[in-house]
């Protein structure tokens, strides 16, 4: 045994030294770069960036001639004169609202108009443009599904918490807090809680793609599936509550929702058409006065009527309309009341199209 034994530690020393050569190293970049510690870099050096645009807001009720704290969320400058995009739910039923930076710097703002179409709205503090750090917006028409993104704000009132995840969907569609819903927005897996709202959705450029509006849970925490009002409308709406104080929205006048299997079958549709199938058009409204048609149908059959003819949208000034979410994220964010827009309209086997003359919401 004792001859046997050094040759067995031999045997064990050989097996791990094979092992070591066989395990390889941490993969590094063609220029010798550590791909971890460069994605480090990144989120470390954005967050230093973006993280003094971004403001903790406080919204406080006046209660027996006391102020007393009522509920808080996120948001974050847009210019240098103090402007700070919020939504609207974070500063609704607000007595007072008191914004914080990074720096320690706490102030009280003013609103300057809130939009419950859109869930935004503006406020200003009064500092010199040395304490206020714009964040740029970005083309959220150029987002694509994958894309990586951040979002920094004040989840369950942790102030300036750093999140990240990608952009998980697109041309989603969500309440609001009037009867119209949003379209156009933004789905992502990057942590989103109570507290983010109101603040930005960044991309690695350091530039708002969105502005965190909701989540998806029946937990009131994050489960992956979060929701942002996509820059472009959010560029609209600011800009017309900073210069009106309200927000003007184009109006079609109609009742619709996504093609279905069920639409496909009745109509006889091709399998690929993408649109919005007109469910009812309001009388005297813009788009019966454009021409758009009610729907017909016949008796039951399987349970449900079927539909005999149909109206269906899949394009308003050749911008493709793949469904509901996307008519309304176009008129809201890119028409006004009064514009006329040309709608193609898919009729009984054949694309016509027709001027409208859009009212107001």
């Amino acid at each position: 045994m004792s001859v046997n034994r050094p040759r067995k530690i031999i045997v064990i020393i050989l097996a791990f030294l094979m092992v070591s050569i066989a395990t390889p190293a941490p993969a590094l970049a063609q220029d010798g770069v550590d791909p971890l510690r460069e994605s480090e870099r990144i989120l470390t050096n954005l967050y230093s960036k973006i993280s003094p645009s971004v403001v903790s807001i406080r919204v406080d009720q006046l209660i027996n001639g006391q102020f007393q704290e009522w509920s808080g969320g996120s948001g974050f400058v847009i210019d240098s004169n103090g402007n700070i995009i919020t939504n609207y739910h974070v500063i609704d039923n607000a007595d007072r609202v008191v914004v914080s930076f990074i720096d320690g710097t706490i102030t009280e703002a003013e609103i300057i108009g809130m939009d419950p179409h859109s869930d935004i709205a503006v406020i200003r503090v009064d500092l010199t443009s040395d304490k206020l750090v714009p964040l740029p917006m970005a083309d959220s028409d150029s987002v694509i599904v994958g894309q990586t993104t951040l979002a920094i704000g004040s989840p369950f009132g942790q102030d300036w918490t750093l999140t990240t995840g990608v952009v998980s969907a697109l041309n989603r569609q969500i309440t609001s807090l009037s009867s119209f819903e949003i379209g156009s927005v933004i789905q992502t897996d990057t942590a989103i809680n109570p507290g983010n709202s109101g603040g930005p959705l960044i991309n690695l450029d350091g530039q708002v793609i969105g502005v965190n509006t909701q989540i998806l849970s029946e937990l009131r925490a994050s489960s992956g599936v979060g929701f942002a009002v996509p820059s472009n409308l959010v560029e609209r709406v600011s800009s017309e509550l900073i210069e009106f104080g309200e927000v003007n929205y184009g109006y079609i006048g109609i009742d619709g929702e996504d093609i279905t299997l069920d639409y496909m079958q009745d109509l006889s549709l091709p399998n690929d058409l993408q649109g919005v199938v007109v469910l009812r058009v309001s009388p005297g409204e813009p788009a019966e006065i454009a021409g758009l048609i009610p729907p017909r149908t016949n008796n039951q059959r399987n349970g449900r009527s079927s539909f005999i003819s149909a109206d269906i949208i899949p394009a308003i000034n050749d911008y493709p309309i793949r469904g509901i979410a996307d008519l309304l994220g176009y008129t809201a964010t890119y028409t006004r009341p009064g514009d006329v827009v040309q709608l193609t309209v898919f009729r009984n086997g054949e694309y016509i199209s027709l001027d409208l003359e859009l009212g107001m919401r």
